[in-house]
């Protein structure tokens, strides 16, 4: 066991000796080392039951004969963090999850690996982990909230930020928005729809490093505790068959995770973190890979913010498994071991699809491609991405004038203010990794434009990225970036811009000898950093394109 190097022999007599301390007996000492990555704190309302949970885990362990040895990660709340400077932070913190349990399972070496998720950068993270350290690895989250009910209807956090921008309208009373402070989030849990966390946890199934479940069912129910207890069984079982992270983690179930996605029409962060994960263990997966699949698959489940069902109700349809089954049955998923020691393509084949409105046929799909599309054009050479399932059917096509900020907070009180028209296209730059730093979320100006009644009649640009929870013509990671001396950099109020997402393009209507004189007299922001750890993430992230990895 690769635990040995710290329990067997004459020299370890130490090493034992600091066991002994922590109240091990010379049983447990024998026994395989399970580390139980945990990323419990008191400030994630998706992490706050983890403390629990990893109880389960621990019993799963114990009872298929091994020793759980918890220790933590990082984790923070975006949705806190959004809308202010914390936001710099969020992206970075990936890295930092990833750094600090691959150090802590060098220093500390065990012989298998339970990870303990829920929110967005942390399920990323722990992945680049687990394809670093190459350990015998399984995924367990912390499982979704239950949606919130006011007025008669079910609601998210991401309906929250829309209703700043009604109460600005007067569309809606600040009593009104506060009795739904108190009605939203009506447990713990990961936020209730298909945001970042909910789609990066949906394809740890498709990647099959987690059981089937751990993408939807409730942080609240009772099967959460047993799929617990199951993985921590289920990790022993790994480790007596020598399964490790990239037997399963691999090219086949990276370009199967993409299919799922595009399926799903989750999170455009995914495009960030799913080329991460394949950089660290040494494959590529690209834009123009986003693109091929999205070309040929089907946007067959639409959840909030995109509508008005959640993840809990695509639990009750049958969940990821059913999703797989039809993905299977149009021959779109290839063939991959998963934790459950079984193939993907039997778990797909059990998969049962209990409601067709939540989770459709591909002669009836919410849209006829993935629910994410790459955009091209002088404007994104490199690309951009947007949740072209959340997107108006009158804004699939759009030319409009930019209205051009420097940063997230002015673009919204233009927004809040009043101050931007219909038909405008909000260009947001200087928000990318290196320009922001950090590529912040920006669900508060999405939010706002809704909010706003401007979602249907304008378009915002940016090379920084938006939250799950943002919803239509939101057109994110614009690279190169401004700070890069992408394009985004130089464009100016009252430019026209063309989006037109079904043929995947996006321009600038300004002749390039005028872009190569806006270059010749444009100074670029840098804009003035105190943070010592963003400083360096500035000078060592990739473009936005290659997942914003650290080279």
């Amino acid at each position: 066991m690769r635990s040995d190097v710290v329990t067997k022999g004459l020299g370890r007599a130490p090493h034992r000796a600091l066991f002994y301390s922590m109240g091990l007996t010379q049983r447990e000492i024998d026994l395989p080392k399970i580390g139980i990555v945990n990323s419990y704190n008191e400030i994630v309302p998706g992490h706050i039951q983890l403390k629990e949970l990893v109880e389960e885990v621990k019993a799963g362990i114990y009872m298929n004969g091994g020793v759980p040895m918890e220790f933590n990660t990082i984790a923070i709340c975006d949705g806190i963090a959004m809308g202010h400077e914390g936001m710099n932070n969020s992206l970075p913190t990936r890295e930092i999850i990833a750094d600090s349990i691959e150090a802590t399972a060098y220093a500390m070496p065990f012989d298998a690996l339970v990870f303990m998720p829920s929110c967005d950068k942390v399920v990323p993270g722990m992945l680049m982990a687990a394809v670093r350290l190459n350990l015998p690895s399984i995924f367990i989250s912390g499982g979704p909230m239950l949606a919130g009910k006011f007025q008669g209807k079910k609601i998210g956090i991401s309906d929250l930020f829309e209703y700043v921008g009604k109460v600005q309208n007067k569309e809606m009373t600040l009593e009104e928005l506060k009795k739904a402070e108190y009605e939203v989030c009506k447990t713990c849990g990961s936020c209730s729809g298909m945001y970042t966390a909910n789609t990066m946890n949906c394809l740890t199934e498709a990647l099959g490093i987690a059981l089937p479940g751990n993408g939807t069912v409730p942080s609240v129910y009772s099967e959460r505790k047993r799929l617990a207890k199951e993985s921590g069984i289920q990790i022993m079982e790994l480790l007596k068959k020598g399964v490790k992270a990239r037997d399963i983690i691999n090219s086949s179930s990276l370009y199967n995770s993409v299919v799922v996605d595009m399926a799903l029409g989750g999170s455009t962060n995914t495009a960030l973190h799913l080329p991460a994960i394949a950089y660290e263990c040494g494959e590529k997966l690209t834009l123009d890979t986003f693109d091929e699949v999205s070309n040929k698959t089907k946007q067959i489940v639409k959840l909030s913010p995109a509508s008005s069902y959640f993840i809990e109700d695509f639990y009750e349809a049958g969940g990821v498994s059913a999703v797989l089954k039809v993905l299977k049955e149009n021959k779109l998923l290839k063939s991959n071991p998963t934790v459950a020691l079984k193939d993907i393509l039997d778990i797909a084949e059990k998969g049962e699809v209990f409601n067709k409105e939540i989770i459709r046929d591909f002669n009836n799909p919410y849209f006829n491609t993935g629910g994410l599309s790459v955009l091209k054009g002088n404007l994104a050479a490199k690309g951009a991405i947007v949740k072209s399932g959340a997107v108006h059917p009158s804004m699939l096509v759009h030319k409009g004038k930019a209205k051009v900020f420097n940063c997230e907070e002015k673009a919204t009180e233009a927004i809040l203010g009043g101050n931007i028209e219909k038909g405008d296209v909000v260009v947001i730059s200087y928000e990318g990794p290196k320009g922001g730093p950090g590529m912040r979320e920006m669900l508060s100006p999405t939010g706002a434009l809704v909010g706003m009644g401007l979602d249907m009649y304008c378009a915002l640009v940016t090379d920084g990225r938006f939250s799950g929870g943002s919803r239509g013509a939101a057109i994110g990671h614009v690279s190169p970036e401004a700070l890069d001396k992408g394009v985004i950099a130089y464009v100016q109020d009252g430019d026209y811009i063309e989006i037109d997402i079904p043929n995947k393009k996006i321009e600038l209507l300004v002749s390039s000898e005028e872009l190569e004189k806006r270059k010749e007299t444009t100074t670029l922001l840098e804009k003035e950093v105190k943070n010592r750890m963003l400083k360096k993430y500035m000078k060592l992230v990739s473009d936005s394109s290659e997942g914003a990895v650290m080279r």
